[in-house]
């Protein structure tokens, strides 16, 4: 392993989450593990590319040095970037698989039992096959899981990490509600979130703002498609902020015009879902537990609403397609999952099918503190209502403004790394 100081999080932190990984290899009777997912190698290796689309892997032997299999382009970023002193690439014209079998050989780990990520999107079944087929003397063992063991709960570091991204979400989700106006193209308001979070020290996020207004709201995981706005209408906006990888996100919703009754009764109803999630949260509960907690609020209401998805799931590093962490844990019924300190939830009491043709949103993204949980984010959870003084000057009620910036020379913070500690990595 190369030392360096030049990572997202201190070299110390990555030696603790390869001590819990092997930790986990450990109960499993595992010599080696593939790590494949995108998310795994970041957090492993503080690896990161675009170019993840081919295959790369970091093995990691029970006893020895792990080593990488990259195409040859992403080995650059292997020295630029991570801990990791051997990589075995191949060139655009080789066989990545093959390179792979032979650096387990190579290692004296053919005929070992070795692990690797079953679901992981960018080792598919076919790729896994021929490993199977190659490596007839070792054994391949599913190993889903392992490495997001350590991942579910996030460090103090992380956590000081996760605020950045933060500031970049309320910069993206302010200048959203400054530019949804009537008239206003959605790609605009799309263009301002955008333009925001990255001028706000943001990078750029596994998924695009979410912005529909009118009837497009009805269309689940919609975003700008030309659409000029109306007035009168409302505009639904979902805003993911990502630094380093790590993201936070928030819903808010703009209404153009007076505020109805059922939409009033919809944010008071959101709001209220929140509040008692914030009031009431705390380690030792169930992910079931809290969802019941927010579906029970949001079913009893009288404007033909519904929460017709999961109420919230982890959040944390994440690359395109989806910047959830949901696939690790969920808020939802009959999961018996217990909450730990430090794991990270973006929760949406989001209410679909108000009136019978609206949506809207208020959600927050929280940490599971020792006895609750806080909130990333400061901005009011209010609907921003806009109306028009018959003069063409737009009146706002409610908007919170947001001017910190992240430093971009400051990367990392110090007084959580004098603090580190890694929560919940007993359990595998």
């Amino acid at each position: 392993m190369i030392v360096r100081d030049d990572m997202t999080f201190p070299f110390e932190e990555y030696q603790e989450r390869l001590v819990h990984l092997r930790k986990c290899m450990v109960s499993r009777h595992l010599d080696a593990v593939i790590v494949s997912d995108p998310e795994n190698l970041m957090y492993l290796t503080d690896y990161q590319t675009t170019g993840y689309s081919f295959f790369q892997a970091l093995v990691v032997p029970l006893d020895d040095e792990p080593f990488m299999i990259t195409r040859r382009l992403e080995e650059s970023n292997v020295i630029a970037r991570t801990w990791v002193e051997v990589t075995r690439p191949y060139p655009d014209t080789g066989d990545a698989i093959q390179m792979l079998v032979d650096a387990l050989r190579e290692f004296g780990l053919a005929n070992k039992r070795i692990g690797y990520e079953r679901n992981s999107y960018f080792f598919p079944a076919y790729l896994q096959d021929r490993v199977r087929t190659t490596l007839t003397n070792g054994r391949l063992l599913d190993c889903f899981g392992i490495v997001e063991s350590g991942r579910v709960c996030k460090s103090p570091a992380e956590i000081a990490i996760m605020r950045k991204a933060a500031i970049a979400t309320e910069a993206g989700m302010q200048a959203g509600i400054e530019a949804s106006v009537a008239g206003a193209i959605e790609n605009e308001i799309g263009a301002a979130i955008s333009a925001a979070m990255f001028n706000a020290g943001g990078e750029f996020p596994a998924v695009m703002p979410y912005v529909t207004s009118g009837p497009r709201s009805m269309i689940g995981h919609a975003t700008w498609e030309g659409r000029t706005v109306q007035e009168g209408e409302h505009v639904f906006l979902e805003v993911g902020g990502c630094y380093r990888r790590y993201h936070t996100a928030m819903m808010r919703t703009i209404v153009l015009g007076e505020l109805s009754d059922s939409m009033y009764k919809a944010q008071e109803t959101m709001k209220a879902a929140l509040q008692l999630l914030h009031e009431s949260i705390q380690p030792g509960m169930t992910v079931s537990d809290a969802d019941n907690l927010i579906r029970g609020v949001i079913s009893n209401n009288d404007v033909g609403a519904s929460l017709i998805t999961r109420s919230g799931y982890s959040i944390g590093i994440a690359f395109p397609p989806s910047w959830d962490e949901g696939y690790i844990i969920s808020l939802k019924q009959g999961d018996s999952y217990v909450m730990r300190e430090g794991m990270t939830f973006h929760v949406i009491p989001w209410m679909w099918g108000v009136d019978g043709d609206k949506t809207c949103g208020i959600s927050d993204t929280i940490y599971i503190t020792e006895d609750g949980c806080e909130s990333f984010f400061t901005m009011d959870r209010d609907f921003t209502v806009k109306q028009d003084s018959g003069t063409g000057e737009v009146r706002e009620l409610k908007v919170n403004q947001v001017k910190e910036k992240i430093p971009p020379s400051q990367p990392r913070d110090v007084e959580a790394e004098q603090s580190l500690s890694m929560k919940g990595t007993e359990v595998c």
